[in-house]
C-alpha cells in the first residue's frame, strides 16, 4: 500500500525527471523516472518481451504464495515468513504498475513541466501489462573521479550508489538479504529432511534375501 501510494503521488505530482531533496539533504532525493520493469532499467524484446516478463512475474508470485502458505502450515520462524512476505509484496507492487498504470495514467514526458493525468479522456499511454514501473528514491552519497590507472574508467566521473528504486524494490532486497543472512539454516534443514526421507525409503535387500533362504 505504501509503495502504490508513493508511486501515484509521484506520478501525479512531479514532472518526469524532476528531483526533490528529502528533508533538505543533498544525498537523499526523490527523483521521478520510469522503466520497463527489468533490473537496472533494461529493456528487451519490445512489447512481446514485456508481456513475457510480466506473465513470468505473475506466475512466480503464485509460486511464492504457495511456498509461504506451506511455511505457515509448518510453523516456520516468523522472520522467515516476514522475509518471504516482503519479497511477495514487492513483486506484486511492481506487477501492479505493469498491469494497470498504462491504462489509468497519461504519458509522463521527460523534460516537460506537464504532469500526468489520472484516467485521461483519450485513454492511458499503454495497454494491459505494458505499463512502466515508477521509481523515485535516489541516494547519491558522494561523487568523484576514477584514478587514471584504472583501465577504461580512469579519469571519468562516478557517483556512488546512483541507482534509482522504489519501495517495492527495497522490500524485495530486504527480504532476499534477510533470507541469505539469517535463514540459510532453513534450506540446509530442508535438504537434510529430503535426504533422510530418501534413506528411509530404501528397502533392506539383504534382510529379504535371508528370509527367502530360510
Amino acid at each position: 500500500m505504501l509503495d502504490q501510494w508513493l508511486k501515484i503521488w509521484v506520478k501525479l505530482s512531479m514532472p518526469y525527471g524532476s528531483t526533490i531533496d528529502i528533508l533538505g539533504l543533498s544525498w537523499a532525493k526523490l527523483h521521478f523516472v520510469e522503466n520497463n520493469g527489468m533490473a537496472f532499467g533494461l529493456s528487451y524484446g519490445g512489447v512481446v518481451g514485456k508481456f513475457i516478463l510480466s506473465t513470468f512475474r505473475i506466475a512466480m508470485v503464485g509460486v511464492l504464495i504457495y511456498i509461504l502458505r506451506t511455511l505457515i502450515k509448518n510453523k516456520e520462524p516468523l522472520g522467515l515468513l516476514v522475509a518471504f512476505s516482503l519479497i511477495i509484496a514487492g513483486a506484486m507492487g511492481n506487477i501492479i504498475d505493469s498491469m494497470f498504470y498504462g491504462l489509468i495514467f497519461s504519458e509522463s514526458v521527460y523534460h516537460s513541466a506537464k504532469l500526468a493525468e489520472f484516467m485521461p479522456v483519450g485513454g492511458g499511454y499503454a495497454p494491459f501489462l505494458q505499463g512502466r514501473v515508477v521509481d523515485m528514491f535516489s541516494f547519491p552519497l558522494f561523487s568523484g573521479v576514477y584514478p587514471e590507472w584504472i583501465p577504461k574508467l580512469g579519469g571519468t566521473n562516478f557517483t556512488f550508489f546512483s541507482f534509482i528504486f522504489n519501495v517495492a524494490d527495497a522490500a524485495i532486497s530486504v527480504g532476499v538479504a534477510s533470507i541469505l543472512l539469517f535463514h540459510r539454516k532453513f534450506f540446509k534443514q530442508d535438504k537434510k529432511k529430503a535426504e533422510t526421507t530418501d534413506t528411509n525409503t530404501i528397502t533392506p535387500i539383504s534382510s529379504n534375501t535371508s528370509s527367502e533362504e530360510e
